[in-house]
């Protein structure tokens, strides 16, 4: 009955067939319980998928003492912990990982469920982090892009790339109050440039911007397909973001997306165009090297544009929800973006808070020559982050959302002028 419940409650199947033999193997020998063979199974999953050798290597040798069966047990499971522990815990090295081929699958596009709704709050808003109160509009569902911490494919499967078929209609079909500023950003379930004009999409996301001066529309973007945005001429209420990261975390974690320099040439063309652009450092790694590569992205950003053009530049990280964990592991792909110290983050696991504060602290003095000259600001991070990182904090997210509109629309209007 245990062994049922492995194959059917876990990722065991994931598993190699020489890594099903040993776990069986070591759960009947040592008596194990349905939550220690499991532990197993998931230590197997990550020191493979972080190219860290295979639980059976990382296996502790018998000790050369008579111990009780309950002792052995007790033994072999600090053991294996505490190697998976010091795994977790130390800087993680990208040197020697090889995250191997990757090739771009066919994509097969679908009209969005019918009577779908366009327009919501961000997914992750709330006050148990300081948050920007974001309004996020689903044009399209599913990214072509393989990012290896993304949790749009776990939401999102077969390929599918659910398009909004009916989206002039409900955009003018929206209330909205013409004395509020609306934030509205189109890149939290899927990237928003990738596709281009597809179906005329960006055609009729600028008609609607166009037609609603009070909006700012942010597109998010990992990708260089900028020829279509830039033909139709977007109005000034639209910004342009990419996410950023250093060569090393775009190698081996974001994979099939556009180069660092890519991306930079890209938003390079936007903003010689006229449009506001700017950046996320989202998610920051927390690896060996990182200190010195992401200064050396912030100095490539500083360099090719002036404060004046950009609107703002956001920090963040890796966090998660333990569903998503279990729907990576099972992917059973080569990344190590699951290869890090893991502390409770408001119900959600993300890195400890000093790891964060160093991260961030960091890449906000790199910007130093920008402080109070672009809107700088941490994304989903806990309250209590901000003050340690930047020297203020707002006092709610009403707070918080109200200086991020003024400052975008200074931009705006400075554009304009």
């Amino acid at each position: 009955m245990k062994l049922e419940q492995i194959k059917n409650q876990t990722a065991f199947f994931s598993l190699t067939k020489k890594e099903q033999e040993f776990i069986k193997n070591i759960s009947s020998e040592l008596g194990l319980t349905f939550q220690e063979t499991r532990q197993l199974v998931d230590i197997a999953l990550d020191v493979d998928m972080w190219d860290e050798g295979t639980i059976e290597k990382l296996w502790p040798s018998d000790p050369n003492v008579r111990l009780s069966s309950r002792a052995r047990k007790e033994y072999f499971l600090s053991e294996i912990q505490k190697k998976y522990v010091e795994l977790k815990s130390s800087l993680k090295d990208y040197s020697s990982f090889n995250p191997g081929e990757v090739v771009q699958g066919n994509v097969n596009f679908v009209p969005a469920p019918a009577g779908s709704k366009i327009l919501g709050l961000c997914p992750v808003a709330g006050e148990k982090t300081r948050c920007c109160n974001l309004l996020t509009m689903d044009v399209v569902l599913g990214c072509a892009f393989d990012c290896s911490y993304c949790t749009i494919q776990s939401y999102y499967h077969d390929n599918a790339i659910m398009v909004e078929r009916n989206l002039k209609e409900k955009l003018f079909a929206l209330k909205l109050d013409p004395n509020e500023i609306y934030h509205i950003g189109t890149g939290q379930s899927s990237d928003s440039l990738l596709w281009g004009n597809r179906d005329g999409i960006l055609e009729k996301l600028f008609e609607f911007a166009t037609e609603n001066a009070n909006v700012i529309l942010e597109l998010k973007t990992k990708s260089d397909n900028v020829e279509e945005f830039l033909n139709l001429s977007p109005p000034r209420n639209v910004i342009a973001t990419w996410t950023l990261n250093t060569p090393t975390v775009i190698k081996n974690e974001e994979r099939l997306t556009s180069s660092l320099n890519e991306r930079i040439n890209a938003a390079r063309k936007v903003a010689d165009n006229g449009t506001l652009v700017g950046f996320h450092f989202h998610p920051m790694v927390w690896y060996r090297g990182w200190e010195e590569e992401y200064e050396k992205v912030a100095g490539l950003v500083m360099e090719n544009f002036d404060p004046k053009e950009v609107a703002m530049v956001s920090f963040g990280t890796l966090t998660y929800i333990k569903p998503v964990i279990r729907k990576l592991r099972k992917r059973r792909i080569k990344s190590k973006s699951l290869q890090m110290p893991f502390e409770d983050a408001h119900g959600k696991l993300s890195y400890p808070k000093d790891i964060k504060i160093s991260l961030f602290k960091k890449a906000y003095q790199n910007f130093s020559s920008w402080h109070g000259r672009v809107f700088f600001y941490l994304c989903m991070e806990a309250i209590d982050i901000w003050n340690p990182v930047f020297g203020f904090e707002f006092q709610d997210n009403d707070e918080f959302e109200r200086m991020m509109k003024l400052k975008y629309m200074e931009k705006i209007k400075g554009l304009s002028s």
